[in-house]
Order: structure tokens, then C-alpha cells, then sequence
């Protein structure tokens, strides 16, 4: 696929278009296709205009970068100073933050243009986007599935070609399972990469913002511009300087392959990967065998540790401080109570009630503890992965996109859709998905690259190697490598 970011970026610099009309053109088809798809939640089209004259002026005084000029769209869970920011929940209706994520502080300075925020699963909490209060949004590639989720809206307007890439969160796969059920790249960077400040938080320790894009080489371009230690974020780290480099040699390349990441996985994506598989091997890479029992037990691990962490970071919603507060009330605790019953979905107040039980006296150890004891085991079998290769494939997801109203009479089905992703979030590793041919039904299927902690640009270079072969799109090759 061609970079989008690339092509744009160079007719703005050579004066072939300016941002102005760049962002008015796009404006249009926002207003044309997202009745349709439901992408987009809220309309920032005033401070995109605002935006594309802060980058024309930029450009033409040879201060642009790469993104100067170029319209985007954030995920409704990043902040935004003076604009509408409320996790899709009706508890945060009319939020407006008063600061900016850093994410967004750093591409605002760049003279990126946003467009609008777009949907998700309430508080990221969901694998379709349908918990949404706005109603969920649709999958451009057929309209009569899920985007996925939580990261839902993103993947739609990315794929719809109404944003010329966004920004997403991840906590356990919210970025890459949408990005493969709509056939875009999604990557999800190391945890503590990119700083999460201004990232409205579902799992502090799991959560991590990153890049949804139409290109592997985009998706390069935008973490390079997000990445970095920022002091807002205590849990922020330092990165390489410099740009990511995109070379796509794969020679001598170890791909590790865990057969926990394929048991039960249907014949057609494990067919789709096992041909990507053998580009690689042709190209020189080499498979390497490695063993990981304990990715049998990531998911409940991950639901445990993410349902305690979000019993915490939601107990601030309480209808005193922002945000939706119930009416016909007699005392505060009774206002709470009311606020949060009303205000909040119910897959949020599923996953509190939750979060809560495992964190209470007398099921703390038996719960909670035990989990992040079994995490520190998952991580420490992806290191010892890791010391025999350098990358790990693995399927995104062990589906194809649900069929719209899905989840709400098999609801077990999507959280069993998050099984190829968790791992990454608990040991905090960064991972990609990129396309991987579709099923029989035309739907996109998509393959995960795992790295090592801070090994980003490995990742990312790993999977440029798909692109520039434009594996990524077909996937058809002979010789498939067996799993």
C-alpha cells in the first residue's frame, strides 16, 4: 500500500494543493460517508480549519515536517483542549478537557489537522465498538459487520479513506484487532514508548497509544512524531533519535512461532499466514520454534488485571466533579449512586463490578495477586522466546469481523477475539498488525509482529518487508510454511 502520508505531504510542499483545500476536501467527505459509517462522534471542523492554516503558514516558511498540513483523527479517549472528549459514555456527555494529550500537543505543533473525534467501545472497554453510546460504527469494508474495537472509529475512517490516519489506544488489542478487521496497519508501540498524558484511562499498566494507518511507512512516519519521554508521564521512557529506518531486509531473520498462538485458529488465517510466512523464508528469514504454555492462561490474566485497574481509574466519575450527574436525588450517596447506575454502560459497570470483587478482602490473593504473579510468567516466557528470535508472528485475531449485533447473544465469542493480542499488553512489547489476504467472505484477516521490549523499529522494518512486496494485500504465494 502507498504511503497516503508521503503523497499528501509532498503535493502540499511542491504547492500542488494547500492544507486548506487539502482539509476542505476531506471535510466533504466526512459530511458524505460517515452518516453511513458512523466513524466519526464529533466534528472539529472549525479547529481543523484553524489547524490547515497554521500548517500552510508553516509550509511555506519551510518549517513543515512530514504530518505539516495532513488531516487526522484521535480516538474519543484523547484529550483535546476546548473540544469534546467523553470515551463514548453518556457520563462524560459535554466533557471538555483543558489541556491537551501530549500525543495531540506534539502533532498540533507539527500543523496536523484534526478532522474529529472518533468512536469506541465505552471507556475502550469492548472488542466491536458497540457499547458505544453513539451506536456503534460500521465497517466500511461491509457494512454489515463490526469495525472491531475499542479503537472502532479510527479503523472505519482510516479505511474509508476519511482521515488520512488517526490515532488509537491499545490495551489489549484495541489497535491491532481493529486494524485486521478492517484490513489497515495498526501499531501498538512498546508500553511507555509513546507517553499516555492526556490518555483517559481504562488499564494504566496495559494502556499505550499508537498509530492507525493505511501503510506500514505511515505508520512509521506518525510514531516517530508521538514517541519520546514526555515529564507528564512518569511511565514515559527515551527512544532512538532520530527517524525510524525502513529497509525491509529480512536475511537472517529469526521468526519465532508459538504454537499457543495457533491452536483453534480456523484453516483460512492460518492459511493466510503460513503463506506470509513463506515470503519470509524466501526472502531468507528463518523459523524458529519456541514454546509458551503460559499464553494459554494471558486472557484471564488480562481481564483480571485490567477490570482491577479500571474499578480505580473510573471511581472518579461520580457526577460532583464533571460530567453527567443524575437528577431527583435526596443525598449524595444516593446521587452517586444514581449517576454512575445511569451514566454508565453496561459493559463498563460489568467490568467495575468485576474489578472490584477481585480487589476486595478475601479475594485479593485469590484473584488479583495470583494474576500478576502469572503475569510476571507470561513475560518472562516471551523474554526466554525472544533470546531464540527476533520477531514472533502470530494471527491478529482467531476471526474475521463479527456480524453487526453480534456480541450481544455471543458476547463470550468477542472477548475470545482478544486471545493473540493480551500477551503484548502484559509484558508491554510493541506489535503490529498489518493485512494478510481475506476469507471467503471478503473479509480482511490480519497478521501480528511481535518484538522485543524497545525493539520498535524492528517491528515496524519487519513488516515494511510485507509491503514493499505487497504481501500485505494478497498474501498469495506458493509454498505455504506449515504451522
Amino acid at each position: 500500500m502507498k504511503s497516503v502520508i508521503s503523497s499528501l505531504s509532498q503535493k502540499l510542499r511542491s504547492g500542488e494543493i494547500t492544507s486548506r483545500q487539502l482539509t476542505e476536501k476531506y471535510i466533504a467527505e466526512v459530511r458524505a460517508q460517515n452518516p453511513a459509517i458512523n466513524a466519526y462522534v464529533h466534528y472539529t471542523f472549525e479547529e481543523a480549519m484553524k489547524n490547515a492554516e497554521y500548517a500552510d503558514g508553516l509550509i511555506a516558511e519551510g518549517k513543515g515536517t512530514p504530518l505539516t498540513g495532513i488531516p487526522l483523527t484521535l480516538k474519543d479517549n484523547i484529550a483535546t483542549d476546548g473540544l469534546l472528549t467523553t470515551c463514548c459514555s453518556k457520563i462524560l456527555s459535554g466533557f471538555k478537557p483543558y489541556y491537551d494529550a501530549t500525543v495531540w500537543s506534539k502533532l498540533k505543533a507539527q500543523g496536523a489537522v484534526l478532522l474529529g473525534k472518533t468512536n469506541m467501545d465505552e471507556f475502550a472497554m469492548g472488542s466491536t465498538s458497540e457499547s458505544s453510546c453513539y451506536g456503534a460504527p460500521l465497517n466500511p469494508v461491509d457494512k454489515t459487520r463490526v469495525t472491531g474495537g475499542s479503537s472502532g472509529g479510527v479503523a472505519a475512517a482510516v479505511c474509508a479513506d476519511i482521515a488520512a490516519y488517526g490515532l488509537g489506544s491499545d490495551t489489549g488489542g484495541s489497535i491491532r484487532q481493529p486494524a485486521s478487521f478492517c484490513g489497515i496497519v495498526g501499531f501498538k508501540p512498546s508500553y511507555g514508548a509513546v507517553s499516555r498524558y492526556g490518555l483517559i484511562a481504562y488499564g494504566s499498566s496495559l494502556d499505550q497509544i499508537g498509530p492507525m494507518t493505511k501503510s506500514v511507512t505511515d505508520a512509521a512516519i506518525v510514531y516517530d512524531a508521538i514517541r519520546g519521554v514526555d515529564r507528564a508521564d512518569g511511565t514515559s521512557c527515551s527512544t532512538p533519535a532520530g527517524k525510524t529506518p525502513l529497509k525491509g531486509d529480512v536475511k537472517g531473520l529469526k521468526i519465532g512461532v508459538a504454537d499457543g498462538y495457533f491452536d483453534g485458529i480456523p484453516a483460512e488465517i492460518r492459511n493466510a499466514i503460513e503463506d506470509m510466512l513463506a515470503a519470509y523464508v524466501r526472502a531468507g528469514a528463518e523459523i524458529v520454534r519456541v514454546s509458551m504454555p503460559a499464553l494459554k492462561i494471558a486472557l484471564p490474566v488480562y481481564y483480571i488485571i485490567a477490570c482491577a485497574e479500571a474499578s480505580s481509574n473510573l471511581g472518579r466519575y461520580d457526577g460532583i466533579r464533571y460530567g453527567y450527574r443524575a437528577s431527583g436525588y435526596t443525598g449524595v450517596d444516593e446521587m452517586i449512586t444514581k449517576t454512575r447506575t445511569e451514566g454508565f454502560g453496561k459493559e463498563v459497570k460489568k467490568r467495575i463490578m468485576l474489578g472490584t470483587y477481585v480487589l476486595s478482602s478475601g479475594y485479593f490473593d485469590a484473584y488479583y495477586k495470583k494474576a500478576c504473579l502469572i503475569r510476571k510468567t507470561v513475560e518472562a516466557q516471551l523474554s526466554e522466546a525472544f533470546k531464540k528470535c527476533d520477531v514472533l508472528f502470530a494471527p491478529t485475531a482467531p476471526v474475521t469481523a463479527f456480524a453487526v449485533g453480534y456480541s450481544g447473544g455471543n458476547s463470550v465469542e468477542t472477548y475470545l477475539s482478544d486471545v493473540c493480542t493480551v500477551p503484548v499488553n502484559i509484558a508491554g512489547l510493541p506489535a503490529i498488525s498489518i493485512p494478510c489476504g481475506s476469507d471467503k467472505n471478503g473479509l480482511p484477516i490480519g497478521m501480528q509482529i511481535i518484538g522485543k521490549k524497545f525493539d520498535d523499529a524492528r517491528v515496524l522494518d519487519t513488516a515494511y518487508f510485507a509491503e514493499i512486496n505487497n504481501l500485505s494485500q494478497t498474501a498469495e504465494v506458493e509454498g505455504g510454511v506449515k504451522l
